[in-house]
């Protein structure tokens, strides 16, 4: 066994305990530890003066103590510590909380680098708990590590650091040739460098490294699974007139949206089956794709499954299609958890029969007990809420069945090239017709009563609004972070500036009945004003809806804003969507700004990726693949391109990996694919 699948418990200091909390970060061996990588750095490199030191972002200033305070009580027992310390731009106080002891380390007229973030004013900085290095630290990178209960990141970077010294030997899955081409090091040159980089240079290419293999494997998993899924047969549809279809709609579709379901049925006739991505904005029309193509499944006599994230959105999508399904001559079906033993006994019956054409539903869908007679189309809805495992779970109900996935998060095409890497795409950049654009504002909390009173004046009409908090609840243990809770915030609101009017509250921790109560209340206008967090981001289609507030609208990404936004503008009533934000990071304001100025989300989607960098462009599903290490997908999109040409130069040489050479390519594709229940057979 080399060094690297030696057993975690062979590094000194691990007894039963910590291999236990190890365990829970997914680290049971050496090589799973190196590969453990660091989820940020303190940056020591080049202090900045106190003066010019940016707000809210993490920086180390080097500067002498001048003053020390006395201690001072605070509530809930805290005992909190002041100092100020200065250099030749200005001075900066420094605030610590039961640490008597780092205060009384400090020597006067010494220079420390002081690393934390810039908080108050512009005259009167302050830094709450910094971390304190000598002015002459040797080492100018320190890892900062992801951590569980019981592992401190001194304990982790000690591990590391024995690790490292046993020299293992991991397994290099890029070929030498692509190691050359792309100008790459060495997997241990890499990890190494990662985890102790010397300076910035050297840290930038070790991540380029191990970005690119993560980005490489998955490109060829992709690839493999694309020419996998070419590979099966599907009884081809005959061709139908879908002009009954169109005839029963009472408006007209728009050309993308026509276009999408051309795509559709023509995949639907060909011998291998139709794989496509139908992506467009909120309220583009994505559903009237997906009805088209079961329609056609239908004048082939076969069955289609629509699969919805949520029981309400289950439910309108059944309320709001089974009329139009019905003239059509289509039985639809409704299956979701909430359904009686004998209503879904019966359910089941009519679907193996044959005798629903059409079964809308949840997860439930995918449960034992669910046969269709002759499944041939399968559509997930909002597919950022499902793994690629629950979708081959739906598509396993039929044999070769076609694949509908429908999202409604723009993705610039590059990355939708590597995330959707084994789907058609077709794209609706076309609105309905009528559809005013929402109206975006930015403020500051300074002008929030303004907001409530423009809200209530909406309400005054019988219109409804959403107010969107970043957290669920305040954290007890973290003093003033200034962020929103939702639980709190219904309270203070229902209380204060609503008092008289129905607040509703919706998070995602409460039980899914009362979240399916609280939305159908609220999309019956039983609630005029719903406090939610982002779980309404996937929510009903409420046209009654006119205004959005989004506290701490800094705190999410542009895409995520856009996605967030699109609950409201879906009837003829003009609608608004107010950010408020006293962020005053200029990088902040800017993308603030780009969602005043622009609808578009495919628009927002490429701003959001070329300015944001390392972040939550995708959140953390992935949108249903595996969890990367270390490359997010928003990273670099060179990188992207890259890695996908790599990975069609190995394919094209040797399209099942077969050869020796790509032995430990071929494992690391399966351990990345394995994870979502794919093999690249």
């Amino acid at each position: 066994m080399g060094a690297g699948q030696r057993d975690i418990r062979t590094l000194r200091g691990i007894g039963e305990q910590r291999a236990q909390a190890l365990e829970r970060l997914g680290i049971h061996t050496v090589e799973e530890l190196l590969l453990h990588y660091p989820r940020s750095y303190v940056d020591l490199s080049a202090p900045c003066e106190i003066a010019s030191a940016p707000f809210d972002e993490p920086c180390a200033v080097r500067a002498v103590v001048v003053k020390k305070g006395s201690e001072t009580r605070i509530r809930g027992g805290l005992r909190m510590y002041k100092a100020v310390v200065e250099d030749d731009s200005g001075s900066l106080e420094l605030t610590f909380f039961n640490n008597q002891f780092v205060l009384n380390t400090l020597s006067y007229g010494k220079p420390y680098l002081f690393y934390g973030r810039v908080g108050g004013a512009l005259h009167n900085r302050t830094m709450s708990a910094p971390q304190i290095y000598p002015a002459d630290t040797s080492t100018p990178f320190s890892a900062v590590y992801p951590l569980t209960s019981g592992i401190s990141n001194r304990v982790l970077s000690g591990l590391v650091a024995q690790a490292l010294a046993l020299t293992p030997e991991l397994p290099e899955c890029i070929p030498p040739q692509i190691l050359e081409s792309f100008h790459l090091d060495g997997i241990a040159r890499a990890v190494e460098m990662i985890h102790r980089p010397k300076d910035a240079e050297m840290l930038e290419r070790a991540k380029r490294r191990l970005i690119f293999e993560e980005l490489f494997t998955l490109a060829v998993g992709v690839g493999l699974l694309r020419t996998r899924i070419r590979q099966c047969s599907a009884a081809p549809m005959q061709p139908h007139s879908m002009q009954a279809f169109y005839d029963a709609l009472p408006f007209t579709l728009t050309d993308a949206q026509q276009r999408a379901i051309d795509d559709l049925t023509s995949d639907m006739q060909r011998s291998t089956p139709a794989n496509r991505l139908v992506q467009g904005d909120v309220g583009s029309g994505k559903t009237m794709v997906a009805v088209a193509g079961a329609y056609f499944a239908f004048l082939s006599g076969m069955q289609s499954a629509m699969m919805a994230p949520t029981e309400l959105l289950a439910h309108q999508h059944y309320s709001s299609l089974e009329p139009l399904c019905s003239r059509l001559g289509m039985r639809v079906g409704l299956l979701t958890g909430s359904l009686t033993a004998a209503q879904k006994r019966k359910l089941r019956e009519q679907l193996a029969s044959g005798e629903i054409h059409f079964c809308i539903g949840t997860h439930a869908l995918i449960s034992d007990g669910v046969a269709f007679q002759n499944l041939a189309l399968v559509i997930t809805d909002e597919q950022h809420r499902f793994g690629v495992a629950q979708r081959t779970a739906l598509q396993q109900k039929g044999a070769h069945v076609h694949t509908l996935v429908m999202s409604a998060t723009p993705i610039p095409r590059t990355l939708a090239l590597m995330v959707y890497g084994e789907l058609d795409v077709s794209i609706i950049d076309e609105l309905p017709p009528n559809r005013q654009p929402v109206k975006t504002y930015k403020i500051s909390s300074g002008k929030r009563e303004r907001a409530f009173g423009f809200i209530r004046q909406h309400l005054d009409r019988g219109l409804q609004a959403y107010i969107v908090c970043p957290l669920v609840e305040e954290d007890a243990e973290k003093e003033n972070t200034g962020l929103r809770a939702a639980v709190g915030y219904v309270e203070e609101l229902a209380n204060g500036a609503f008092a008289g009017y129905t607040v509703g509250l919706l998070h995602g921790k409460m039980k899914a009945v009362d979240k399916e109560r609280v939305m159908s209340d609220f999309s019956s206008g039983k609630i005029q004003l719903l406090v939610s967090t982002t779980v309404v981001e996937v929510g009903v289609d409420v046209p009654n809806a006119v205004i959005m507030m989004i506290e701490n609208a800094e705190r999410f990404g542009l895409s995520q804003l856009h996605q967030l936004r699109g609950r409201v503008g879906r009837g003829s009533e003009q609608s608004h969507c107010i950010l408020l934000s006293d962020s005053r990071s200029l990088d902040t304001l800017e993308r603030l700004q780009m969602m005043c100025r622009s609808n578009d989300g495919f628009q927002i989607a490429e701003y959001d990726l070329q300015t944001r960098g390392p972040g939550n462009f995708l959140g953390q599903q992935q949108h249903g693949l595996p969890s990367l290490r270390i490359a997010d997908l928003s990273t670099d999109t060179d990188t992207v391109i890259e890695a996908k040409q790599a990975a069609e130069q190995v394919l094209t040489s040797d399209p099942d990996l077969s050869q020796p050479q790509h032995a430990a390519l071929r494992a690391a594709v399966e351990r990345l694919m394995e994870v979502v229940g794919e093999r690249p057979n």
